[in-house]
């Protein structure tokens, strides 16, 4: 596959090759890819209509892959993995969020030394469902999966499961609310 340049792009590198940015995404540019190390077919894979803006980073390892949803917005996030990430659809992720999955949430440099410092990276998965909303400043470290329409609080230290439709604020991680999906009224 040739390598693809953004028209609107101020860097002058092309996105890597096994970047998939699906019909009417935006990406704001190909410097979020500086530290990106993913061998993997593809290491990300961004849906239709979803918006990836400034700020955002992909720092990745060999074997890091990220599968981002349709209609998605994330301002600013950053991912620093070397394992699996999946983001559902109309999925909303505020400025200066943090997504690792483990404690050594730096660029990786050399993607041996890095795995090797972490054990296996192989079983690290961090799974964020549909309609997921996670406010700035929040961190997901490890291994975690976020249920369905979860809300989690600006500054949230997310660092195990939470289920779906739950409310999540704090450092330590509390939930505030936890529950079923409720409809909104048709008239309030």
């Amino acid at each position: 596959m040739p390598s693809t340049r953004l028209d609107h792009d101020w860097f002058s590198r092309p996105l890597p090759e096994n970047v998939r940015i699906g019909k009417g995404s935006w990406l704001y540019s190909s410097y979020a890819f500086v530290h990106y190390g993913s061998k993997t077919s593809t290491g990300l894979r961004a849906g239709q209509e979803s918006g990836l803006y400034h700020g955002t980073f992909f720092d990745f390892g060999a074997n890091a892959e990220i599968e981002i949803g349709d209609y998605c917005s994330l301002v600013g996030v950053i991912f620093s993995t070397n394992g699996r990430v999946t983001i559902g659809d109309y999925t909303f992720i505020a400025h200066e969020v943090v997504i690792a999955d483990s404690h050594w949430a730096t660029p990786v440099e050399n993607s041996n030394q890095h795995a090797s410092s972490r054990g296996s990276t192989t079983q690290n998965v961090v799974e964020i469902g549909r309609n997921v909303w996670i406010g700035a400043k929040a961190i997901v470290i490890g291994s975690v999966k976020i249920g369905e329409g979860a809300v989690i609080g600006a500054g949230t230290l997310v660092t195990h499961d939470i289920p779906p439709y739950a409310v999540c604020v704090g450092n330590p991680m509390k939930i505030a609310r936890s529950g079923e999906a409720r409809p909104l009224p048709l008239n309030p």
